[in-house]
């Protein structure tokens, strides 16, 4: 497996930031080569991606979510083997830190040369830029999910948390 590793300072408070990014099917506006991503429940996501002309579907799974702190995945099903997390990081009240590291297995001869040339270490980075101006320029989250996955969860999270959405039962707290 190959790892990445990227960060980004990000000019939106941490709560923002971590609710935009729970809303995984905006994901194709800033991700280079993300067609699409269908939410299947709290835990599951189905993604369809384009990389240089090669389509690939997958599943993954969300192992570890704990609001304004981490996200952590992995792939479960499909063309695309990887896991990762991302962590966002209080700077202070009008600042976070975003922080992704993924490790993945690059499937034949084009994706094994793209790795070693860095290919995915740039694109990561310019996700992750492009995920900056994103969220700065609309100043808040569309949406947000404050739910809790713990990586010994058997189900999709029961916490009864409440969050921008002003979620009090589970079935208040789906991120769409």
């Amino acid at each position: 497996m190959s790892m990445v590793k990227e960060s980004v300072d990000i000019d939106v408070p941490v709560g923002s930031v971590y609710n935009q990014w729970t809303q995984f099917e905006e994901f194709p506006r800033f991700m280079e080569g993300v067609e699409e991503v269908r939410q299947i429940d709290d835990r599951h996501c189905h993604w369809r991606t384009k990389v240089a002309g090669a389509e690939r579907e997958f599943d993954t799974e969300i192992v570890d979510q704990l609001p304004d702190e981490r996200i952590s995945w992995r792939s479960v099903s499909g063309d695309v083997e990887q896991k990762g997390v991302v962590t966002f990081q209080r700077l202070d009240d009008a600042h976070t830190r975003v922080s992704l590291a993924m490790d993945f297995e690059p499937q034949g001869v084009a994706e094994k040369a793209g790795d070693a040339l860095g290919v995915l270490d740039r694109r990561v980075k310019g996700d992750l830029k492009r995920f900056k101006g994103f969220i700065e320029e609309r100043g808040q989250e569309s949406r947000g999910w404050r739910g809790r996955i713990a990586p010994t969860d058997a189900a999709p999270s029961t916490s009864t948390g409440s969050g921008p959405l002003g979620s009090t039962s589970p079935d208040d707290m789906r991120r769409s």
